[in-house]
């Protein structure tokens, strides 16, 4: 019969080798870090032009972050940034009233009308590069005004081009559908500058009687428009 020592000792080895077995099925993770999440877009930045929808009963779009397009890009609703460096300047009619600039704005000028508390706008803004070209600021415009986007075989129709001095200008007049609620039909007098490796935008905004009255006074108002010295 085997000793009470020899029992422990086969009890010990026996539960050594147990314990042995169980070890070698553990394994080892490595658990990666979690990323952080994506900082939150600013949507707030859909347009360039910088409250592009002023006189048109929209709420406006203010500038911010420029989100990573996940497909085709539109060049009609690109964001970017403002253009800095070399500037324009112009002579306005006197009826034409000054505002402040904004970050987004290099002017605003108010033009206003017969009735009560109507009034155009001008907003005048400038980016880098050509923003896509004439033919996506224009459908840029037409869009403010709920307008169909035309196509490139339609743009020359659609443009008016004027020099001032060694500049050379593109004019668009869009008139906005005739609304059915009452509102005043909108109506858009756009000049797009090139210069200086940027774009310049001078968009008149307004009801539509107010702008046509205003039509000559434009055009007259873009003859001043010059590289400041």
């Amino acid at each position: 019969m085997p000793s009470r020592h020899a029992l422990i000792l086969v009890a010990t080895t026996a539960l050594l080798a147990f314990s042995g077995c169980r070890e070698a099925k553990i394994t080892s993770y490595r658990v990666p870090k979690e990323a952080p999440p994506p900082a939150a877009v600013n949507a707030a930045s859909l347009d360039p032009h910088s409250d592009p929808h002023a006189g048109l009963g929209i709420p406006p779009v203010n500038s911010g972050s420029m989100p990573v397009a996940s497909g085709p890009v539109d060049m009609a609703s690109t964001p970017v940034p403002t253009a800095t460096g070399d500037a324009l300047v112009w002579t306005a009619p006197e009826h034409w009233q000054s505002r402040p600039a904004s970050p987004m704005r290099k002017a605003t000028l108010i033009i206003p009308g017969d009735a009560e508390g109507q009034q155009a706008e001008l907003a005048i803004t400038a980016f880098p590069g050509d923003v896509g070209g004439n033919l996506a600021n224009v459908n840029r415009w037409r869009q403010q005004l709920q307008l169909a986007p035309i196509g490139a075989s339609e743009l020359r129709a659609t443009l008016t081009h004027v020099h001032a001095g060694d500049l050379h200008i593109d004019i668009a007049e869009l008139l906005g559908p005739a609304p059915t609620d009452g509102t005043l039909r909108q109506r858009v007098l756009g000049a797009i500058v090139p210069f200086n490796g940027a774009t310049w935008f001078f968009k008149l905004t307004g009801p539509d009687a107010l702008v046509a009255r205003e039509k000559n006074a434009f055009y007259a108002f873009v003859q001043t428009i010059r590289p400041a010295r």
